[in-house]
Order: C-alpha cells, then sequence, then structure tokens
C-alpha cells in the first residue's frame, strides 16, 4: 500500500512545493500581460510567436510552436489569423516545400516592439529591487529544472 504522498515528507504544504509557485508565477505573468495586450489586439500566444519571429527571423511553423510551448496545431492557427491580420506573412520553404516558413511584416514588426515594451513593463515592476545575479541564478535554476523534466 502506498503512502498519502500529500502528507508525507518536505512537501506536506503546498507552499513548500516548487511546482505550485511556478504554476501561481506563470498565471499571474499571463494574467499581467494579458491586460497590457489586449488592447493592441495581441494575446500572450501572439506575442510569444512576434518576440520569437523577431528574434529569431524567419522561422518554421514547427520551431515557432517548440518555442513558444504550443501545440503544433494551435500554432498554425495562430499564424493563420496573423496572416489574415497582416502581422505575419507565410511561404513554403525553398527548401523543403513541407515547411512552412513565417516572417514579420512591417505592422508585425512594429506589434512586435510594442509587445516588448509591455513586457519590459511587466520585468521591471516585477523584478524591481531584485539583483542581476539575482535573476541570472533564478533562470539558471529554472533551466536546471527544466532540463530534469526533459
Amino acid at each position: 500500500m502506498l503512502e498519502d504522498q500529500g502528507t508525507v515528507g518536505p512537501f506536506s504544504n503546498k507552499s513548500d512545493w516548487p511546482y505550485y509557485w511556478l504554476t501561481r508565477v506563470s498565471a499571474r505573468y499571463v494574467g499581467e500581460m494579458e491586460k497590457l495586450l489586449k488592447p493592441a489586439g495581441l494575446d500572450v500566444s501572439r506575442w510569444r510567436v512576434l518576440s520569437s519571429l523577431r528574434e529569431h527571423g524567419t522561422l518554421g511553423v514547427k520551431e515557432i510552436s517548440e518555442f513558444c510551448i504550443l501545440k503544433l496545431t494551435t500554432t498554425t492557427k495562430i499564424v493563420q489569423r496573423m496572416t489574415a491580420d497582416g502581422l505575419v506573412t507565410t511561404r513554403s520553404s525553398p527548401q523543403d516545400g513541407r515547411v512552412t516558413e513565417v516572417q514579420l511584416t512591417k505592422k508585425g514588426e512594429d506589434a512586435a516592439i510594442r509587445a516588448a515594451h509591455f513586457a519590459k513593463t511587466v520585468f521591471d515592476r516585477t523584478f524591481e529591487g531584485f539583483q542581476p545575479d539575482e535573476i541570472a541564478q533564478m533562470n539558471q535554476l529554472l533551466r536546471r529544472v527544466f532540463d530534469k523534466l526533459g
């Protein structure tokens, strides 16, 4: 018979469970970003696509889905809507016709810049009082957790 893992060990209190905090931080961050992005006609998923394209240039839909932590079918639908809205253009890859490549338009670049300002606003408010080395250490720890899970 298994022991009740909810009342045994170091994680009997949810506030001691790191995933509790990761989930809460993520949800609160997404909520704050949505408040800022919505009036600009964007959401967090579109912002992730815009920022990935701004950082990496032309990307395939599969690459976007990996960078943005989205399902491939969801990414395809988002890219189709963004194309209809004039934020991105798509084309078949010259190297592999099965791959759809996505690029920012001028309108998409402008939207990506606006969204980056919103993200910086949230970042600055959230990390006010943190030292750069504390932020770097947190990123390093989160990267290690991510790698262990994968």
